[in-house]
């Protein structure tokens, strides 16, 4: 006898309680962009317990979503964001409903995780500081954007993965510390494509100390991928590099702050986005003219072990609920 085959996804929805044919609609939207716009978080979350699984494909999603407003390199549309965020802000406080499948989700995701509200308004904020800034002079100002681009992020994620008890202020703390860390690697990769949409993302105070300005960028930009790479170029990148990492490790001990089912997950995202500074060393810095990537086979071998450890962390979760326990 065969049956109508579910879709991908659907799983997860069974085992998040949700039922409402509407919101699996909308997740399982959330979760076709994650899957096609964030494969490395994307195969990362896939680790993660299926319940929780869908509220991270909304949280991906809504970044996503009103990120590609300001940031599509064919077909931008800031007016839009404007009027979308608007739109959701008001859903938040019963003024309005969203309408389309991004913002209902994320305002589910809201609703259930219980997230704080300040940062859902300080990302929108820096969606909307796309659509005007196009540098920024210190890291400091940098930082001030990545609060709302970044470290709110892994506030949001952070009841989904569940913290310890008792540990939840320091892995506040070491999540937005991860979310700064992921996007200045992603910033370092991106130089080029950002440059395409008018901005650049590392500091001027840090152009200046290498004697580049955004002009000579965009000069190597232009020409091309086999042009000889510019020796101030590659010091300023070795640079940018060598801060990152310290952002990382100062980030790492937070993963032992969750719960061991979240572990794994975050784990492999640690890694995988920290294979991208390895992939623009292997590239010998030339990230102007040309994108890099960490290869698939290297993806592959830092996700399926962790994959292996994540389920049976969830096994060892479910034998030890179900030993006989003393009362207190």
């Amino acid at each position: 006898m065969s049956g109508r085959r579910r879709p991908a996804g659907s799983a997860s929805l069974d085992a998040a309680g949700v039922t409402d044919p509407q919101l699996r609609a909308d997740l399982l939207e959330c979760r076709r962009l994650h899957a096609e716009h964030g494969k490395t978080y994307f195969l990362a979350t896939a680790l993660l317990p299926p319940a929780k699984r869908p509220w991270v494909w909304a949280l991906y999603g809504f970044a996503r979503y009103a990120d590609e407003f300001v940031d599509s390199l064919t077909d931008p549309d800031p007016d839009a964001l404007v009027s979308w965020s608007d739109e959701f802000l008001a859903s938040i406080d019963g003024r309005a409903e969203p309408t389309e499948p991004v913002g209902r989700a994320m305002l589910a995701t809201v609703r259930r995780w219980d997230l704080p509200l300040d940062t859902v308004t300080a990302f929108l904020d820096s969606m909307r500081a796309d659509i005007t800034t196009t540098h920024y002079p210190t890291y400091a100002d940098l930082q001030g954007y990545m609060y709302g681009s970044a470290n709110v992020i892994g506030l949001q994620m952070l009841p989904v993965l569940q913290p310890l008890p008792g540990a939840e202020a320091e892995a506040a703390h070491r999540a937005e510390l991860l979310g700064e860390a992921f996007q200045v690697s992603n910033f370092i990769r991106d130089v080029g494509e950002d440059l395409d949409r008018g901005r650049t993302y590392l500091p001027d105070e840090h152009l200046a100390a290498f004697g580049l300005t955004r002009e000579l960028l965009v000069a190597g930009r232009r020409a091309g991928p086999d042009a000889p790479l510019d020796r101030r170029v590659e010091e300023l990148l070795r640079f940018e590099v060598a801060e990152n990492r310290k952002v990382y490790r100062e980030a790492e001990p937070g993963i032992a702050l969750l719960h061991p089912t979240s572990r794994d997950s975050i784990r492999c995202a640690f890694e995988l986005y920290g294979g991208i500074l390895g992939a623009v060393e292997q590239a010998g810095y030339r990230v102007l003219a040309q994108r890099v990537s960490v290869p698939l086979p290297r993806r592959l071998a830092v996700a399926l072990p962790a994959l292996g450890r994540a389920v049976a962390a969830r096994r060892e979760m479910a034998r030890w609920k179900a030993l006989p326990h003393p009362s207190p």
